[in-house]
């Protein structure tokens, strides 16, 4: 079920006595973790109530073990267990006669009352190269019923923005729509980074400010992606003046001008797909890059409405092929990297 599911599970019913967390994506993970012991312990039992183990240290056996202890100080408990896929023996995720898996099996026919048992495997992505790891250790943990599998998945851009602008209100942060497309872009949609930089803003701006662009470059870890987004918003207005200020930034800082480029290919792309196929509006053009299996969330449809309407079909094309002699000439050797970039920036919408 997805963490949504079991917080709501948590409000109507009492917890079950164990869950299987699986997936890295830690904000939501914490969220569920803070429900959880204030559900379980509430303020009384905090302390003594809850324990931690990990699987790296300790067999999967002694944690149940552990479960199955009773406690003369608390008389509700928390067990927390990380490394959960540590428990998975290496090769097939078979749980027939490994001993912890057995134990985990047996604990569930009769589970210790008032004892919540949390397994977290949050080592793997639910997607790509992670997925196939984390069914191992599905698999190997499937004596734990599917309604007690929370699944931490990454968070999408449209989910991140969400999360930037309730994060920000709940903060009393003033920032703009556009603004918080740019935060969410510029940490990687990671929601634990999100709410640490809206917190940063907010304490630097102070009360009555506002949180711009160039606080965003300024105190975002990755500002420079920041910047590069600067520089492909200038470019898609056609504001030659203000890509060469924002490129004098990107040298300054000593950024890998090819994922500059990276960038604005992929933007320049869009743009001419969607000049080709008629794409008038920002949901026209999220939904037929959806459709295609292209995740595009409502900011970055935007972006993509105003620079195919700031450029021509003919112009589009000439800017990926600058593009790419752009990219060869900084790969030559030993290559003026600004004045390969100055003059692509200055072939835009000359022809």
């Amino acid at each position: 079920m997805t963490p949504n599911d079991f917080i709501r599970d948590l409000k109507s019913q009492p917890p079950a006595p164990v869950y299987l967390f699986l997936g890295a994506e830690a904000y939501r993970r914490g969220v569920c973790r803070r429900q959880l012991v204030r559900r379980v312990l509430g303020e009384a039992d905090r302390e003594s109530g809850f324990s931690r183990h990990d699987l790296d240290e300790v067999s999967l056996a002694e944690a149940v073990d552990d479960a199955r202890s009773l406690s003369l100080f608390a008389p509700n408990r928390l067990i927390w267990v990380a490394s959960a896929e540590a428990a998975v023996p290496k090769g097939r995720a078979s749980s027939k006669d490994n001993p912890g898996a057995l134990a985990l099996a047996d604990y569930l026919n009769d589970p210790s009352p008032s004892v919540v048992l949390v397994l977290e495997c949050s080592r793997y992505e639910l997607e790509g190269d992670g997925a196939k790891k984390i069914e191992r250790v599905r698999k190997f943990y499937s004596a734990i019923p599917g309604r007690q599998v929370v699944e931490f998945a990454p968070y999408s851009p449209s989910d991140a923005q969400r999360l930037t602008k309730e994060l920000a209100v709940r903060a009393g942060l003033k920032i703009g729509n556009s603004e918080i497309g740019l935060l969410a872009d510029a940490v990687g949609y990671d929601a634990s980074r999100i709410a640490v930089e809206i917190e940063k803003l907010h304490l630097f701006v102070g009360e009555d400010g506002e949180a711009g662009a160039s606080e965003i470059a300024a105190l975002a870890p990755s500002a420079k992606a920041a910047t590069i987004f600067q520089l492909v918003s200038a470019l898609a207005r056609g504001d030659r003046g203000a890509a060469l200020q924002v490129l004098d930034t990107l040298v300054r800082e000593g950024e890998y001008l090819p994922l500059a480029l990276s960038f604005l290919e992929t933007q320049f792309r869009h743009a001419l797909v969607a000049r080709e196929t008629g794409l008038r509006t920002p949901n026209q053009v999220q939904a037929h890059f959806q459709k295609a299996g292209v995740r595009i969330w409502p900011k970055k449809a935007r972006e993509i409405c105003d620079t195919a309407n700031a450029f021509t079909p003919a112009q589009l094309k000439s800017a990926v092929a600058s593009i790419y002699a752009a990219d060869k000439g900084l790969r030559d050797a030993r290559p003026d990297d600004r004045t390969v970039m100055e003059r692509f920036v200055l072939s835009l919408k000359e022809s």
